[in-house]
């Protein structure tokens, strides 16, 4: 789950299936009972059919985790030009960043780090096209050291300057929860 649209779909899901939530947050769900096995193949099969998975095992709970954090502080476009990826999971998560950066990368295939640009990628897009903040306020609420290094790794992204992904007709834009 990565927003707040999402939160809201599987607790509807929940609803359907008459399951009381206790909690609901991005990526977690935590359920007043223990929910019957039939009942949880069945509401698998619902969250999928509506584009959600349940995560089992607990290096891909790991994962998702790292994800939502990544997305979450993205979103809050609050982010200084001194922050380092690695402090911040490894203090949010009480572990240590290269067993983090490993888990990450044997399983999604991508580094963290790559990650993390690729979402502060598909933000930067996203703030592009709403066209709310120029490239320098985009820049710093990303942490980014220059709107240079923003455009730079823009282009490295997406082949395309800002300027001209902004001129675009059709905008390549990915769902967060897929990059």
């Amino acid at each position: 789950m990565v927003c707040g649209r999402c939160i809201s779909a599987v607790e509807n899901i929940f609803n359907e299936f008459n399951i009381k939530i206790t909690s609901i947050n991005l990526g977690e769900v935590e359920s007043e009972s223990e929910v019957s096995s039939n009942t949880l193949e069945l509401l698998e099969k619902r969250l999928e059919e509506t584009g959600f998975e349940r995560i089992k095992d607990s290096a891909h709970q790991l994962i998702d985790k790292i994800k939502t954090l990544i997305i979450e502080k993205i979103s809050e476009l609050d982010i200084d030009e001194n922050f380092l990826l690695s402090e911040f999971l490894s203090s949010k998560l009480s572990k240590d960043y290269s067993s983090l950066s490993k888990a990450f990368s044997q399983n999604e295939n991508i580094t963290l780090e790559q990650f993390f640009i690729l979402q502060k990628i598909e933000k930067v897009k996203e703030l592009l096209l709403y066209n709310e903040f120029n490239l320098t306020e985009i820049s710093g609420k990303l942490g980014y050291k220059s709107v240079q290094h923003l455009s730079s790794q823009f282009r490295n992204s997406t082949g395309f300057t800002p300027t001209e992904f902004k001129k675009l007709k059709i905008h390549n834009r990915k769902p967060l929860d897929l990059v």
